[in-house]
């Protein structure tokens, strides 16, 4: 059902190219009769930014939330020891900010995990701050003895201790579901939507925006800090959808990137594929691919590094083989059997229990040939990669070719049925670095 739904979109794209976008309706703040739906805040966790929300966010919009009063407000989380009034005083102000352009008399907050930590202290620190939120909702993080601030509270617990509890609140429990899953699945939005909005959702897919024009924006950041990256270019192609390969040598979007690394937004077909790449003089160009966006999206985010900083300091590179960080706001499990996750690059499935158990809580899979020896090694994962926070790396050889003519085959099997095929090209890890986006649905 899945591939049929994908390839169903692919021919729609097809068609929509073919005879040029027609414009559609996309919800406003001005269209929104304040106060009907309040603004919604998302806060992230450790090593995290909104794109752990990313998916609620368009399924908020495909419930007819305006996409442009959902927001995630982000930080540096290593240091959040030392900027808490700094994260404090940011969100007074996206509040203050809100609350003028929608005239809604409160907002919503929700915060997972390390976010879980920030918004408790915040709505517990003053009585002004809890006032202003109308409900908040608390995803698979702290315990607390009562809802922080007195705001009413939904608690949403994944996987692990079953004695987890907001006293007082809603609490809601998905045992079979990973950490970062409690954000993204549709049993949660499910959950989330009904507590805001006290209804069910008419719906808990996103529904695209057919033969139109999504807007997409978002920012570059440097991983883990979600510091702006503003001494590099933002182009955006239109690709295959078979291949990945650009449809044209000419970026439709060419962009400075400066400041907070905030860009867009763009128009986009919705049911089209995109590569966003990063250049920057005497570095690799980083290209980034997504899956069909179906809506508008404000919450896209392209985490990278400096030249020669972070992970990417660690990626072993070379003529002869592609480098890939594959990722996804759901959990890779390697160790579940027929009830875990497949991945395959080039027909080699790489998830083992090594590398993806459960336990880790992978989103994030670095798969390069280390050593540069052309050989794939998988009984062990790559220490330096495996001790980050929900990340692992794999040592695996990716042919490349010369003037990326190839392509790398990436096929997911989903842990409860479906199959995604995202095919890109073998850009030559010398020069290149790509990251591949899979959808978490």
């Amino acid at each position: 059902m899945h591939t049929f739904r994908r390839r169903l979109l692919s021919l729609i794209a097809g068609v929509a190219l073919a005879a040029g976008p027609a414009v559609a309706a996309v919800p406003s703040v001005a269209e929104a009769a304040a106060p009907a739906y309040r603004p919604v805040i998302f806060v992230h966790g450790s090593a995290g930014s909104a794109s752990q929300f990313q998916t609620q966010a368009k399924r908020l919009a495909s419930n007819g939330y305006p996409i442009d009063i959902i927001e995630a407000h982000e930080y540096d989380s290593p240091n959040i020891a030392s900027i808490l009034p700094q994260v404090y005083a940011g969100l007074d102000a996206r509040i203050s900010r809100l609350l003028t352009a929608t005239g809604a008399d409160r907002v919503d907050l929700l915060a997972h995990s390390l976010g879980t930590f920030v918004m408790q202290g915040y709505l517990s620190s003053s009585p002004d701050r809890a006032a202003r939120v109308a409900h908040y909702v608390n995803l698979d993080g702290r315990t607390a003895a009562s809802p922080p601030g007195g705001v009413p509270t939904l608690a949403i617990w994944g996987e692990g201790d079953p004695a987890r509890a907001v006293a007082g609140a809603r609490n809601v429990y998905f045992p079979d579901q990973s950490h970062t899953q409690t954000v993204s699945s549709r049993e949660s939005f499910r959950e989330i939507f009904r507590f805001l909005r006290d209804r069910a959702p008419r719906t808990t897919s996103i529904v695209p925006q057919l033969f139109g024009t999504a807007r997409v924006s978002g920012r570059a950041v440097l991983f883990p800090s979600n510091a702006g990256v503003d001494d590099a270019t933002l182009e955006v192609y239109p690709v295959s959808s078979l291949t990945g390969g650009r449809l044209s040598n000419r970026p439709a979007h060419r962009v400075p990137l400066a400041g907070d690394g905030s860009f867009g937004p763009f128009p986009v077909l919705a049911t089209a594929r995109y590569e966003f790449a990063i250049v920057r003089a005497g570095a690799a160009t980083h290209h980034f691919y997504f899956q069909p966006f179906l809506r508008s999206d404000s919450f896209l985010r392209l985490a990278t590094s400096r030249p020669g900083e972070g992970l990417g300091a660690l990626v072993d590179a070379s003529d002869r083989h592609t480098a890939l960080t594959i990722q996804r706001q759901k959990e890779w499990w390697g160790d579940q059997g027929d009830a875990g996750d497949h991945l395959w690059i080039n027909g080699r499935d790489v998830l083992n229990p090594a590398n993806t158990p459960r336990v880790k809580r992978t989103i994030a899979v670095f798969a390069f040939d280390d050593g540069s020896d052309g050989v794939t090694d998988l009984t062990a994962p790559l220490p330096e990669f495996f001790s980050q926070t929900f990340i692992t790396g794999m040592d695996v050889f990716i042919p490349a070719a010369p003037a990326h003519l190839g392509v790398v085959r990436i096929t997911v099997g989903q842990r409860g049925g479906g199959y995604d095929v995202i095919n890109v090209p073998n850009w030559r890890s010398s020069e290149h670095r790509v990251s591949v986006n899979v959808d978490d649905v």
